[in-house]
This record gives structure tokens, C-alpha cells and sequence, in this order.
């Protein structure tokens, strides 16, 4: 899991200073559509849509454009209309590659994901082939400078937590929720005056791939060119890469 925590937050930091905020916006606009269009336009009812409304909060989204996504997937907007899609495949030193994908033509997506895949030491894998070692799951990482163990527990574990975990070569606990239970765990927590320094639904890997150095920045490269594509909204691996290589990403 420690493998997972760096990489989550070296992801995070990219995304907030990410200079591309056109391309950020549009990803987000898709995920809240579609949200809404699944769940009804009340984020009070609708889970997905208040997570994903919160993330573009967080990004700085325009007030403007996340009503308008919001319309656009109730009807209420004319907009195109997005199909949720997964892709799998493998990466340098066989790590498995898991690719959420939302896209208005599946053919053209495929074609040019396996162009990227091919092109940058990976290959496209048949559907089942990867998902299989992934869980969907809430997590929560919280600055064990800023609380101590047994009080996080008792308010994560009581809000409906799956696990904690207290690796000591981290700097932060690693709560785990089911994906349902993901913002009454975050909410209970900050509710309790507790900050949290990162917060998502993720897939988290079951076993981990180690992978050198040089497989490292070939994933790096693999990954930065998937998430780059416009279908793309988020790309998942279980790679283990060395940790020089990772700070570096």
C-alpha cells in the first residue's frame, strides 16, 4: 500500500498545478455529467455527483461549468452523450494497466489508446484480463503530525471504515472504505477537526509489480501519455517502481 500512497499524492500535486486547465475541466465536466445523468442532478441524493462535484471544487472548476455539466446530464442542456468504458492492458515489466475511459465513440478511443499503449511499451489486454486485481475502493490519507493513531481509528473505523493502516516508513494513515461509505467516512473525519491531506475513490491494486528503473520512466511515460488523452479520466497500475524513480515522475 505505501507504493499506492507516494504515487496517489505525487498524481495529486501534478493535478493541482497542473497548467492544462481546459483539458482538466473538460474531464471533469464528462465525470459529472455522466454522474449526473446515472444518479438525477442532486448532489444530496446522488453520491457520485457530490464526490465528483467536490473534486472539481477542489480543482478550482467555475461554479458555472459544473451547473452546466450537471444540466447537460440531466437533459435539461443538449450535450453529447458519454459511454463509461474500461480498457486494460499491461505496461513495462508486465504491471497491469487499468484505464477509465468515458467517450462518445468507442472505435476511434481504442484505436488511438492501443496507438499510445504500443508506442510507449505496453499492449491493450482483452476485458477481465487486469481488472480482476483491482478493488474500487475510498482512501483517505491523513498527516500522522496532526493526529494520533487511536483517536483516527476510533472516528474513521466508527463512521464505517473498512481499514487503517499505519505503515512506519509513510507520513500519513491510509484509510480504506468501500466506495459507498467514502464521504460519510471523509466528513465524519474533518467533522472531528481532523484535516485530511488527500482524499479519493480509487481502485486499489491487490499485489504489486516490481519493475526497475528504466521500466520506471518508460511507465512514467506510459502513464503521463494516457492520462494526457482526452477519453481518459483516470489510468490505474499496480506497478512497485524504486522510489527515486517515483520523486522524479
Amino acid at each position: 500500500m505505501s507504493g499506492h500512497s507516494k504515487w496517489a499524492q505525487i498524481k495529486h500535486k501534478k493535478a493541482a498545478t497542473d497548467v492544462k486547465k481546459g483539458k482538466t475541466f473538460s474531464k471533469l465536466a464528462k465525470e459529472i455529467s455522466i454522474a449526473a445523468r446515472i444518479g438525477g442532478g442532486d448532489p444530496g441524493g446522488n453520491p457520485r455527483l457530490k464526490t465528483v462535484i467536490e473534486k472539481a471544487k477542489e480543482a478550482n472548476m467555475p461554479q458555472e461549468n459544473i451547473k452546466r455539466a450537471v444540466l447537460k446530464g440531466t437533459g435539461e442542456l443538449p450535450g453529447a452523450s458519454y459511454e463509461e468504458v474500461i480498457y486494460e492492458g499491461y505496461g513495462p515489466g508486465g504491471a497491469a494497466i487499468l484505464m477509465e475511459v468515458l467517450t462518445d465513440n468507442k472505435n476511434r478511443t481504442v484505436s488511438e489508446l492501443r496507438h499510445l499503449m504500443s508506442k510507449n511499451n505496453g499492449n491493450m489486454g482483452e476485458a477481465g484480463s487486469v481488472s480482476w486485481i483491482f478493488d474500487k475502493r475510498g482512501y483517505i490519507l491523513v498527516d500522522k503530525k496532526t493526529v494520533d493513531e487511536d483517536t483516527l481509528m476510533t472516528v474513521a473505523l466508527d463512521a464505517g471504515a473498512l481499514d487503517m493502516k499505519n505503515d512506519p516508513t509513510e507520513d500519513n494513515y491510509e484509510i480504506i472504505t468501500a466506495p459507498e461509505e467514502f464521504m460519510r467516512v471523509k466528513e465524519a473525519i474533518e467533522k472531528a477537526g481532523i484535516a485530511v491531506s488527500l482524499a479519493e475513490i480509487t481502485m486499489l491494486p491487490k499485489n504489486y509489480v516490481p519493475i526497475d528503473a528504466r521500466q520506471g520512466d518508460q511507465m512514467t511515460r506510459l502513464i503521463e501519455a494516457l492520462e494526457d488523452h482526452d477519453d481518459v479520466q483516470n489510468v490505474y497500475s499496480n506497478f512497485d517502481m524504486p522510489e527515486e524513480v517515483m520523486e522524479k515522475a
